[in-house]
């Protein structure tokens, strides 16, 4: 008997696990309660992220008529990768981000390669040229204002080098994967303030034209299809309408214009034709010119040399210089 009193006495198996159990019930409860709750909705995520909220609308308040409106990169589809980097080897650095990323893996674009290396970016000669010419009129620092024009845009190249000095940029592009690489650099860059992008070709009407898009080379994209694969072949070729428009109908006339950048494959004749107000300013008002002479794409658009410059000297341009495949002119006294 002593031994079964000892044995009804005993605490019982679930008191002594009460601590345990009440442990284990905790949790439990916990995650009752939060799965019977609605989950918070979430927040709203901008379709791009916006570095100067104070320019919303990237120099909005400019007098541009309402032909054209300049691009919205905010509203703009995100695309990705984001492959971007610092250019090397220039007096006031900037970013980009590559449209073309090459035959990934087989063939990868050049500045991936640099990137994985550690390696900035390779130094674009369009973007020294820009830079060099900016410091000599403008003193390096956008010295008394002034809009750099920069036509066939591509990914920003030249229209960041001017920004970066502190000069405004009206950037002139038609290929939309290009546009999306412009707006990664007003962001990287933070020259949403500085930086007017339009979705369109300039040319010497308003209206639309055929553009040809070279797919794996899109800084080849020309409104000449032999133009498009004069450097760069390939059977992958797109055919689209992109909007058109002078020069002369997107810049206000009150405006200074220190440099009109064009490199159009081939196209440069048209460009210049409808900037005529602009090209006719007297001289140290009209802009330093900056354009791509290479014969081989003038004549797959019915153009030449010789008819640019001669076009170019009724404009009072009487000094062009060569540098490689551009043209440097200036308009004497």
């Amino acid at each position: 008997m002593a031994n079964a009193w000892k044995r009804d006495n005993k605490p019982s198996t679930l008191l002594s696990s009460r601590p345990l159990l009440l442990l284990l019930l905790f949790p439990i409860s916990l995650l009752a309660i939060f799965l019977s709750s609605p989950p918070p909705p979430p927040p709203p995520k901008p379709a791009y992220p916006n570095p100067n909220p104070n320019f919303p609308n990237q120099l909005s308040t400019l007098p541009i008529n309402n032909l054209i409106k300049p691009y919205d990169c905010f509203a703009s589809p995100q695309s990705h990768p984001v492959v971007a980097n610092l250019v090397e080897g220039v007096r006031h650095p900037f970013l980009y981000s590559l449209a073309d990323l090459g035959s990934l893996p087989d063939k990868p674009h050049k500045n991936i390669v640099r990137l994985l290396k550690g390696k900035p970016f390779r130094r674009p000669d369009i973007s020294v040229a820009i830079q060099e010419v900016l410091e000599r009129i403008g003193g390096g620092s956008g010295g008394g204002g002034g809009i750099v024009v920069d036509v066939g845009a591509n990914v920003g190249m030249a229209s960041f080098a001017a920004a970066t000095m502190g000069f405004r940029v009206f950037a002139f592009e038609p290929v939309f994967e290009n546009l999306q690489r412009i707006c990664d650099g007003v962001y990287l860059n933070r020259v949403g303030d500085r930086v007017t992008l339009f979705e369109a070709a300039a040319s010497d009407r308003v209206g639309n034209i055929t553009f040809h898009k070279l797919v794996g080379r899109l800084d080849n994209s020309a409104v000449s299809a032999t133009g498009a694969k004069l450097a760069f072949k390939s059977n992958e070729e797109i055919e689209l309408q992109v909007r058109s428009i002078p020069l002369d109908k997107v810049i206000p006339e009150t405006e200074k214009v220190v440099l009109l950048k064009i490199d159009v494959q081939g196209w440069e004749y048209h460009v210049l034709r409808g900037a005529t107000k602009l090209l006719s300013r007297r001289a140290g008002e009209a802009p330093y010119i900056i354009y791509e002479e290479d014969e081989r794409l003038l004549a797959a658009s019915n153009s030449s040399a010789k008819e640019i410059r001669s076009f170019l000297v009724s404009m009072g341009y009487h000094h062009c210089t060569q540098h490689g495949t551009d043209a440097h002119c200036t308009k004497g006294d």
